[in-house]
């Protein structure tokens, strides 16, 4: 039997104590607990020390000792992560460094349309400030009252925003990391053209805490879109959703600045289950289509667009029935009814997830094989999809059968997984599109992508951290 590894010692306890002060050092189980499990109850870990450092030094210091001492650590933003990057272990030898008290938005420069913000700042509280300035932060999630710049960096977090301007490793410039040596990389440089050598920003930008700390980042900003239009569509098919994707890309370009599909099941769900919400069209239709078009011109410029954008569509009979927000709050009602989705399926039971991308034209015949596969995995399953068409990226959610059991079904998670990934990767796509690795798809990961990459990742992960105490057990 092997033998479980030792607890922290009290005094190494303190040491690492000392350098935030008892204040910031949480030893208190009842004080730990919000840090030790992830939102979705998959993963639980242990600790014997949360740090909440208030600066870069600190951070420095607390990496120096570690290495010196073979402390395993684990970065924690806003503890949002959906595949359990930022939870710990269970032995207890590692300790979580929370990065929530590093929230100053250090400098917002209108000019350079950038803005320099720590780790710790919450999403919402970056996009409020770029607000106030009359910019734009254009990365949105449904977690964004809560989780952090930091977070959305180490998972490169994605959004309903990414058709237009990125995911967030688009959206970063520079940034500053604490390495596990403690030794500070400064890179916070605000050019849009730097051809120096390797980009190493973007190593540690969806690296999962696994090779560094970040501690700030610049960010790119955008001028607020003068007119904004939401529309709600019915169609019969994603082939439908498909054909008005291109006939939207073709008439308003850049403009069409979000395209998310919806199932009728999750549309149902929601209705069902979620508060608040209003059917946004009168018929029901197989699938949905939420869009928006910006316009940096008036808007009118957005509402003559999407106009023009559903009205071929309804002539070239590509969609059944459409409704354009008529006032800002519906098109935010609209959004919430997007929003609203994944907690709403929440009341029909257990749920196997999927956070895939396979390339745009395929989406359809994905969608088809895929609900093959589950049935052959687990008949009466539930096929829950909707997501971020205009990318590629589906949540292809599956909810046990109407009278299954929970355990039961959840049994199956390994095997749906299996089926479910097998299909995304035979038409070339990714079995994480903007969730990330963490512990839940590292060994998938580990067993299916290409030999020589996960070597070349492992060569990284020994350059950037040779002893192994960052976020260990995590994505490789």
């Amino acid at each position: 039997m092997t033998e479980s590894p030792p607890p922290l010692a009290p005094v190494l306890i303190d040491r690492f104590a000392a350098i935030v002060g008892e204040k910031y050092a949480l030893r208190d189980e009842r004080e730990i607990a919000p840090y030790l499990s992830e939102r979705r109850g998959l993963w639980h870990g242990a600790t014997s020390l949360v740090l909440r450092p208030g600066n870069v030094d600190e951070v420095s210091r607390i990496m120096r000792l570690a290495t010196e001492t073979g402390t395993p650590v684990v970065p924690q933003s806003g503890n949002t992560g959906l595949v359990g990057a930022q939870v710990p272990d269970k032995t207890g030898r590692e300790i979580i460094l929370s990065l929530s008290r590093l929230n100053r938005v250090r400098e917002l420069d209108v000019l350079s349309n950038t803005v320099t913000v720590e780790a710790g700042v919450i999403l919402q509280t970056l996009q409020e400030a770029a607000d106030g300035a009359d910019r734009l932060f254009p990365l949105s999630l449904a977690a964004q009252g809560s989780c952090q710049i930091g977070g959305n960096l180490s998972s490169n977090a994605g959004g309903t925003g990414v058709l237009a301007y990125g995911n967030a490793r688009e959206l970063c410039l520079g940034v500053e990391v604490v390495l596990p040596t403690g030794e500070v990389f400064d890179d916070l440089r605000k050019l849009k053209k730097d051809n120096t050598g390797y980009d190493l920003k973007d190593l540690f930008v969806g690296a999962e805490g696994t090779l560094g700390v970040i501690t700030a980042a610049v960010l790119k900003l955008f001028p607020k879109p003068k007119g904004r239009e939401v529309s709600f569509v019915g169609l019969s098919s994603p082939e439908a959703a498909l054909s008005l994707l291109g006939l939207a890309m073709d008439r308003a370009g850049a403009a069409l600045t979000a395209f998310e599909l919806i199932g009728r099941r999750p549309y149902d769900f929601t209705l069902a289950h979620a508060k608040g919400v209003v059917r946004p069209l009168m018929e029901d239709w197989p699938w949905y289509v939420l869009m928006q078009i910006s316009s940096g011109r008036s808007a009118e410029d957005a509402r003559a667009l999407i106009e023009e954008v559903l009205s071929a569509a309804l002539e070239q009979e590509i969609v059944g029935d459409a409704v354009i927000a008529a006032s800002l709050a519906q098109g935010d009602a609209f959004w919430n009814f997007r929003e609203v989705l994944p907690d709403a399926q929440k009341p029909e039971g257990a749920s196997i997830k999927h956070d895939i991308s396979v390339p745009i034209a395929t989406v359809p015949q994905f969608i088809e094989t895929a609900a093959q596969a589950v049935a052959a995995v687990s008949p009466g399953a539930r096929v829950v999809c909707f997501g971020h068409m205009g990318d590629g990226n589906l949540h292809y959610n599956i909810s046990r059968p109407v009278d299954g059991d929970d355990d039961a079904f959840l049994a199956l998670y390994h095997a749906m997984n299996r089926a479910v990934h097998e299909v995304v990767r035979g038409f070339h796509g990714s079995i994480s599109a903007e969730h990330g690795i963490g512990q839940l798809k590292r060994d998938e990961l580990i067993e299916t992508a290409p030999p020589m990459a996960i070597e070349l990742m492992r060569r990284v992960k020994a350059a950037f951290d040779p002893a192994g105490i960052m976020n260990p057990g995590k994505v490789i």
